[in-house]
């Protein structure tokens, strides 16, 4: 896993335009946006990187797609047997 400032993410050829999966997130506490985190996976398919993400039992981290001139834009990723449990 590689750690990376979301700016450096977000400025980055080989993120730019696709959805990022992140793991140990560290967020602005004013802003909510994230500030830097450890790049897990990344595809220009949601469904697939979702897909990998819950192959390899990796249901705790953030998705989000990768965009340098918005905010990102999150999806939360759950393995479909955690969100059936109580």
């Amino acid at each position: 896993m590689q750690r990376l400032s979301w700016e450096d993410i977000r400025r980055s050829d080989r993120y730019r335009g696709r959805w990022v999966a992140l793991d140990n997130v560290r967020y602005d506490p004013a802003t909510t946006q994230p500030m830097e985190a450890d790049i897990v996976d990344v595809d220009d398919d949601l469904a697939d990187l979702c897909g990998r993400m819950r192959e390899a039992s990796l249901s705790a981290c953030a998705i989000l797609f990768c965009d340098e001139d918005t905010p990102p834009t999150s999806r939360a990723y759950r393995s479909p047997a955690r969100a059936t449990q109580h």
